[in-house]
């Protein structure tokens, strides 16, 4: 990189950051250039793995911390004391249960875009920030430019600010400015955008089937702004986009679906050519099927440097995967000057976020944050329909209430979490049962039958739907609709489109986040002390007309 790419935009370095700079690019030895590449996955606290990951010398790492947020920032300061440069250190930080332990438990994008205030997505925002300062962390992979087009999308769902390219703009927009103020670089993705496919490249390499002109009306002008925002840093996806392959190469067969993560067209000739992107390229996790389903390991490692990522996320064994980039450098596949082009990038943004000298870290109210997300939560929930007219509960007339419910499933808990709604209802006069999977209800002996549904944006899922099947236990009880006998509320706390297969539910609410934060504020609505959101950040009929009645 030249010196006048160091000082433009995103980086903005002065001289001395400069110096600092290629100071440090020079002294780095092949090795350790080699290590640079690499941002490692560290979950937990257990003491030999952390010594295994810290002798490797990452120029990044992700952490998922824990809620003793003076041991975090120790661990991350064992890892800078071995490493020969200060690191990068990532996470996504996507609110719900993605939130800073021991902090707020602050809203997710969707729920964001609900409530639909910039100015309060920018206090979220600034609240996140200073929370992950307090841990260590000053890298997010977020915000997420992804387009919620395709309602079976399991892997946009919650995780992007809705359907509607106005709305993910400006809050995407606002979170970018609000992170990057307060020391976090944000990394825009999916690059080149999700959502228009409704499968998930954890299990599948995805494709953006726009036309070049769909696209630049939809993810070309989220990422212009993003990057006219000051964006430090992209997600390149394991996403293709045959299109703009094809604009250059008509007959491109395969390659056309090649993904963006180890494309060269789709990084280096669209983003950063015509785009003008100057910033860091990240890769997706290479873990991933969207990825590995395209060729071996030793292959794509190197060749998503070559394409244009600066950085290699995440290792199945460091040790292995540093040798698949060595041996990619020592027959030609991989060259030096693309490696000292990505450190580069690395060192510009360690420095634009001021990690090569002191940096004081901002102030963090954790009370005022978690006051925060309960604002928010009692601005998010949104009632969608109600045509029975049964809101507000009451614990005299719906007293005896039936719940049915599959549970909180999150991605990395093995098992589904309960819900505390039940108990909350109890806590404020209701009769709660917990219905028996496969057992005949008699409607008669229950004033309200309550649905909860608690799946949000989920990984390696595929789909998210109503499985009358798993949630009710049998063939004959899976084909039961209460409605017509019992006064009956349909709730999500995640994926928005349950609709789709109950559209004659006749009370339904989404309420975005599986927090028990957000649950509180739904009880709360639910019993007329407070008022309901009737903003939709999506459709959540899903395009059904009938489930609007």
């Amino acid at each position: 990189m030249r010196d006048d790419q160091l000082m433009a935009k995103p980086f903005h370095l002065d001289g001395a950051a400069i110096a600092w700079v290629r100071e440090t690019l020079k002294r780095l030895t092949p090795d350790e250039k080699i290590r640079q590449l690499f941002n490692l996955r560290i979950g937990g606290n257990e003491p030999e793995m952390l010594k295994a990951a810290q002798a490797f010398r990452p120029g990044s790492i992700t952490r998922m911390p824990g809620p003793d947020w003076t041991a975090e920032r120790h661990i991350i300061a064992e890892f800078n004391a071995a490493a020969p440069v200060p690191l990068l250190v990532s996470a996504d930080l996507e609110g719900s249960r993605m939130s800073i332990p021991g902090g707020g438990e602050f809203p997710n994008p969707l729920a964001l875009a609900a409530i639909d205030d910039v100015e309060f997505t920018t206090v979220v925002s600034e609240a996140m920030a200073r929370e992950a300062r307090q841990v260590g962390l000053n890298w997010s992979f977020t915000p997420v430019l992804d387009i919620n087009a395709r309602f079976k999308s399991a892997i946009v769902a919650t995780r992007g600010f809705g359907s509607n390219v106005d709305t993910i703009e400006r809050h995407a927009l606002a979170q970018i400015r609000a992170f990057q103020k307060l020391g976090i670089a944000s990394a825009i993705k999916h690059w080149p955008g999700e959502g228009f496919d409704d499968r998930d490249q954890h299990l599948v390499t995805t494709v953006n089937p726009l036309s070049m002109e769909e696209w630049e009306a939809h993810f070309g002008r989220l990422y212009r702004a993003g990057i006219e925002a000051g964006a430090m840093s992209v997600m390149s996806a394991h996403i293709a986009l045959p299109a703009f392959i094809r604009q250059h190469n008509p007959d491109a067969g395969v390659e056309a679906y090649r993904p963006a993560s180890i494309s060269r067209d789709l990084n280096e000739r669209l983003l950063r050519q015509q785009f003008g992107f100057n910033g860091l390229i990240v890769s997706d996790a290479t873990g991933m099927a969207g990825l590995k389903a395209w060729s071996t390991r030793a292959d794509y490692l190197p060749e998503l440097v070559a394409a244009g990522c600066d950085v290699i996320l995440f290792a199945d064994d460091a040790e292995r995967d540093y040798g698949f980039v060595a041996a990619a450098l020592e027959d030609g596949r991989l060259s030096w000057e693309r490696v000292d082009d990505a450190v580069t990038r690395q060192l510009a943004l360690k420095a634009a976020l001021g990690l090569h000298k002191p940096t004081p870290m901002p102030a963090v109210d954790v009370a005022a944050n978690r006051q925060l997300a309960e604002d928010a939560a009692r601005r998010a929930p949104t009632l969608v329909k109600d045509t029975q007219a049964l809101l507000p509960l009451d614990p005299e007339k719906h007293r005896r209430v039936l719940v049915f419910s599959t549970g909180i499933v999150f991605p990395f808990i093995p098992h589904p979490v309960p819900f505390a709604l039940p108990e909350m209802l109890r806590q404020s006069g209701f009769e709660v049962t917990m219905a028996d999977k496969g057992v005949w209800v008699n409607p008669t002996d229950y004033d309200l039958v309550l649905y909860l549904f608690g799946e949000e944006t989920l990984l390696t899922r595929g789909h998210i739907f109503l499985d009358w099947l798993r949630l009710n236990g049998d063939f004959i009880t899976a084909m039961q609709r209460y409605w017509t006998d019992v006064p009956t509320l349909m709730i999500s706390f995640g994926y928005p489109y349950y609709l789709y297969d109950a559209p004659r539910a006749p009370t339904y609410i989404n309420a975005y986040s599986t927090t028990d934060t957000m649950q509180r504020a739904v009880v709360e609505a639910l019993l007329g002390r407070h008022e309901w959101n009737t903003n939709s950040p999506v459709d959540p009929f899903a395009g059904d007309e009938q489930a609007r009645y």
